[in-house]
Order: C-alpha cells, then sequence, then structure tokens
C-alpha cells in the first residue's frame, strides 16, 4: 500500500519517544496529523543499543503521565525491549497513526504558497507543517584520530551488541560517559582486558539517601534548568541502571581490573598516546559527585525530611595505580588491544530537511522546538527547552509545547475578517438551496440522476 499522494495537516517524521509523545498532544487537540517510520515504532531502542542495555532512569519516572510499566516494580530499570514494548503499547493506546516502513526523502517548502511538499519511499505527502522527531542520536561519530591500522576491529558503540561479538584480546573504550562506562564493564566482567579512555563528565550517584538521582535533579530544579553551566555543555553523564543500579566509580572500575587513561590524543604507528588529564577528569567528576550530595544534605535540612544518613557515600576508596600512575602512551599490539570501541556520541543528519532552519554549523535554530522556518518544529534534542528534554518524561512535555504552538497557529489561520465572514455566510447560504432544491427535485422524481 502506497501513500501516493496524501494531504495532512502536520506531519510527524519519526516515531521513537518523541514521535508518539508528538501524536498524543496533537490527537488530543484535534490536530489531523500523520507519523511516518522509516522502521519500526522505537527502532533506536530495539537495534541501535546493545544486548544489556537497560534505561538509565527507574520506571516510576522514564515513562508517559498516561501509562506506567506495570509488570515492573517502580524502582527497576528497564531492559530496552521493555522500554520500546511500552512505546508500542502506548501508540495502541492512544490510536496514534503511525505508518511504518515509510522514509522520509525530503522535505521542501512549497512555491508561493504555504506548506510542505514531502517526499516518501511510498509517494508525496502535502503538509502545512512538519515535525522533525528523529531525535539526537542520528549518526554514530566515530573522530577523525582512529587509526586505519590493518586487522584493528573498530565499532562505535551503535553497533556494539555483546563481547562475543568482538575478536578475542583486550579492548580499548574511547569514551566514559553512561555508554562507555557499562561497555567496559560488561567487558571486563566478561574477562576481557579492556582499557577506558576517561574524559570530561558529570558522576551523579545512582541513589543517596533512599532516593534515585533522578528524583534529587527533579526537587533541586535540575531537569528545570534552561541552560547548561558555560562549558558544561557537552560534557556526558556517567550513570548507569545495569545489575539493578549502582553509582558509577571509576576507582572501583580499576579496582575491578579496568585500566583507565585520559582522553585518547592521537594514533601513531599502532601507538595511542592518551592526555596527562585523568586525574583531573575524576576529581571534576569527583567534586560534580559531591556538589550533589551537599545540595541534597542541604535540602533535607531545609525541608525537614525523614531520610537515613547514608556517610558510605562519601567514602574516596585509593587511588589505583593507573591514576598514580598514568598511561600516557599504548603500543596496541603490545598491549593485545584487538578492538577499539568509540562510544563517543552521535550528530544529527538533516541532508534531507532542506528549508531554512539552521544555523551556519548546521545546528537547528529554534525557540523550545518551534523554529526559525515557520511551520518547522523540532522535538527530541537535548536541551530543547531544559535539561531533560531528551529524556522520555521531558520530551512528553515539549511535545504539549509544540502541540499548543501549532494549535495556535491553526486558530491565526482560522481567522476571517468581517468580509471574508459576509461571502461565507453567501456560500453556506448557496450550498443550502442547492441541497434542498436537489432533496425537491428527488421527491418529485424530476432531473435525478
Amino acid at each position: 500500500m502506497t501513500l501516493e499522494t496524501t494531504t495532512i495537516d502536520t506531519l510527524v517524521v519519526g516515531a521513537g519517544q518523541a514521535g508518539v509523545a508528538m501524536s498524543e498532544h496533537l490527537g488530543k487537540l484535534g490536530v489531523p496529523h500523520l507519523v511516518l517510520e522509516r522502521d519500526r515504532i522505537a527502532e533506536r531502542w530495539r537495534t541501535g543499543r546493545w544486548d544489556s542495555l537497560v534505561a538509565n532512569g527507574p520506571v516510576w519516572h522514564d515513562r508517559f503521565p498516561g501509562m506506567a510499566f506495570d509488570d515492573l516494580d517502580p524502582d527497576a530499570f528497564a531492559s530496552k525491549e521493555r522500554v520500546a514494548d511500552y512505546f508500542v503499547d502506548y501508540a495502541k493506546q492512544i490510536n496514534a497513526p503511525i505508518r511504518t516502513g515509510v522514509e522520509v526523502k525530503s522535505v521542501e517548502r512549497k512555491s508561493g504558497e504555504a506548506g510542505f511538499v514531502i517526499e516518501t519511499s511510498e509517494g508525496t505527502i502535502e503538509a502545512r507543517r512538519v515535525v522533525v522527531a528523529t531525535g539526537p542520536f542520528q549518526r554514530p561519530v566515530i573522530p577523525p584520530i582512529a587509526p586505519q591500522t590493518e586487522g584493528l576491529h573498530q565499532i562505535h558503540s551503535a553497533d556494539y551488541k555483546n563481547p562475543q561479538q568482538l575478536p578475542a584480546g583486550a579492548v580499548l573504550v574511547v569514551g566514559a560517559g553512561s555508554s562507555g562506562v557499562q561497555i567496559a564493564d560488561e567487558l571486563q566482567r566478561s574477562g576481557r582486558q579492556v582499557y577506558l579512555s576517561v574524559g570530561a563528565h558529570d558522576r551523579p550517584p545512582r541513589a543517596y539517601r533512599n532516593r534515585d538521582f533522578c528524583w534529587w535533579l527533579g526537587v533541586l530544579g535540575e531537569w528545570d534548568a534552561e541552560v547548561a553551566r558555560p562549558g558544561r555543555e557537552h560534557v556526558t553523564i556517567a550513570v548507569s541502571g545495569a545489575r539493578g543500579g549502582q553509582t558509577v566509580d571509576f576507582r572501583l572500575l580499576a579496582q575491578q581490573g579496568v585500566t583507565l587513561v585520559g582522553l585518547t590524543k592521537a594514533f601513531d604507528n599502532g601507538v595511542a598516546t592518551f592526555q596527562a588529564d585523568l586525574v583531573e577528569n575524576i576529581a571534576r567528576g569527583d567534586e560534580n559527585y559531591l556538589s550533589l550530595l551537599d545540595a541534597a544534605d542541604a535540602y533535607i535540612e531545609r525541608n525537614g525530611l525523614d531520610l537515613p544518613e547514608e556517610p558510605e557515600a562519601r567514602r574516596v576508596y585509593p587511588d589505583p595505580v593507573c591514576m598514580t600512575q598514568p598511561i600516557l602512551k599504548l603500543d596496541l599490539a603490545q598491549a593485545g588491544v584487538t578492538s577499539i570501541i568509540w562510544a563517543t556520541g552521535y550528530a544529527v543528519d538533516y541532508n534531507w530537511l532542506h528549508v531554512n532552519a539552521f544555523d551556519e554549523k548546521g545546528k537547528p535554530k529554534h525557540q523550545r522546538g518551534v523554529s526559525s522556518e515557520p511551520g518547522i518544529y523540532f522535538l527530541g534534542l537535548p536541551w530543547l527547552s531544559r535539561r531533560g528534554s531528551s529524556f522520555i518524561w521531558g520530551v512528553w512535555h515539549d511535545a504539549k509545547h509544540v502541540a499548543d504552538h501549532i494549535v495556535t497557529q491553526r486558530k491565526y489561520l482560522a481567522y476571517q475578517d468581517a468580509t471574508q465572514r459576509e461571502a461565507q455566510v453567501l456560500r453556506d447560504e448557496a450550498t443550502q438551496r442547492e441541497a434542498t432544491q436537489r432533496e425537491a427535485r428527488a421527491l418529485s422524481g424530476v432531473g435525478v440522476n
């Protein structure tokens, strides 16, 4: 079945968490819309993650308001498959008009009239508005420093599934955010020698004084922060829900057997070189960790909460040898490194979106998702309106704002001045007269085809 040529008020591109949230709000507000997804609903959760991944937030927090994970303990961390199934079920609950297996090839503004022409793998669509709900994880990024060493197995974290897919030997994991830390931990537990390249990061406690860090960021107002602190815009966060959720502690990872190194600088003739910043990076992560504990303690005292003290949370383990004697160069062959996993993030890809909605660096120009190009909207991006924008619950609230903006624009466009209203009355009267005449002819049996 093809779309052929379809006309719709609002087209939503992508049926992940952003697209499903957008559909819910548009549906509630009576906005005719269609959601296109090139794969399956929430496909990135199923095939764009490693096998053992779980959500980084507990299910009481990482969900939409309209549906709970009733089969899980509220403090549990849902598996990636369970999260994907959640969005499939949610789409069914709201009767979202989603078409899967349809890829959007291009979006262009109409010439001389409002709206856009969208070319898809199954036909052409004309839409007054387009919501880009493709999220931030579109194109895996491997930096240009990646070596061209023959026989060295290199993949992005997006393509990592499990330890068994890698050739025998040690592994260098580049990047120590949530993905890099969890993959390094899994590989080491599987019996691999692992080197983990650690850059700048934030390191919150998984939980503190009987409250998950998601709760603490909420009551402390951190999720609603509208701008990142200067210099921290691209700092990754080291947090994990794996094995029931535990605080990431790099010193404990080292005690476990992971060898820590600094930021990866270059590769030359099979030798990796690292910045001499490992101790500094871990120290700044410690500062971030302790500052949240301090803020939590102050909040508890200020509000008179009865939450148990947790002095063990402030324990600092001894620096491992890899910190006191940091490795600045590593001969990959001598170290037995046969694989590199690049946990180095993603870039957006808007090559199909041919509209004037981007700055000189190719980044979307928008205010809370409302693009500089009238009729184009963005949803699901980090810091779209606040710190929580790219998280499951955050994207739901951003979608509400975008949907409200669309409804407001529809009201403006539906306005008619006095002359237009008078002309509309005359048209309605003419239509009514014609209908009455047809009915009379039908009753008399005259002039009926």
